[in-house]
């Protein structure tokens, strides 16, 4: 992996624990529109499904509308540093890349503010030099835009960037977007074959 010289990381269930937050806020929304609660392992498990159609899935709805983006933000941004955590070992491996001369970047489908507050509440923010978020583009993961993006700001090869996420959403913007990717499962995957452990990841990257 030492041709790899920018990394890509997803945010939200690869770096960041927002399993929490992200299930209240669904269920926030459920409640202004009059729905019970969904079970939490119901909600980690739609959200990076490719094949279900989220607002029928989350709200039985056919499309999203304004009230239900903005419900959502408003849970969201009140409690997001409150309900988030990085996961165990993420901060020792960021510092090993940083450490490598690696240049890491995010793609998140988080909207800016909350992205850079939950960073900066785990103190992760200093170790990132490019933030993409989904408020900054047209279409959020699994389209290749926010990927796209990250490559034109260093105008290096394809070869020279790796994504690192945790869903089947992150493994399809980084094919649509021509570069490798690499899988990990702590966070709300169910990918078979991804890297279990920050350990496994760091002997990955450093090879």
């Amino acid at each position: 992996m030492q041709n790899k010289r920018c990394l890509i990381f997803d945010m939200d269930g690869t770096l960041i624990d927002s399993s929490e937050v992200i299930c209240n806020a669904i269920n926030y929304v459920r409640r202004h529109l009059g729905l019970d609660a969904m079970e939490h392992e119901s909600i980690l498990r739609g959200i990076n499904d490719l094949s279900i159609h989220a607002p029928s899935y989350f709200y039985g709805i056919d499309a999203y509308r304004e009230e239900h983006i903005l419900w959502f933000q408003e849970y969201y941004t009140k409690y997001h540093q409150k309900e988030t955590r990085c996961y165990p070992g993420i901060a020792r491996l960021l510092q090993k890349l940083t450490d490598a001369s690696k240049t890491l970047t995010i793609a998140t489908n988080a909207y800016r503010r909350s992205a850079e507050q939950i960073l900066f509440a785990n103190k992760i923010d200093r170790y990132f030099d490019l933030l993409v978020c989904a408020d900054e583009v047209e279409q959020g993961k699994p389209d290749p835009e926010m990927i796209e993006l990250i490559m034109a700001y260093y105008a290096l090869p394809a070869e020279a960037f790796l994504l690192i996420g945790d869903s089947p959403k992150d493994l399809e913007a980084a094919r649509r977007a021509g570069i490798d990717a690499i899988s990990v499962n702590w966070g709300f995957s169910e990918i078979d074959e991804a890297i279990r452990s920050t350990a496994s990841l760091e002997k990955l990257l450093l090879q």
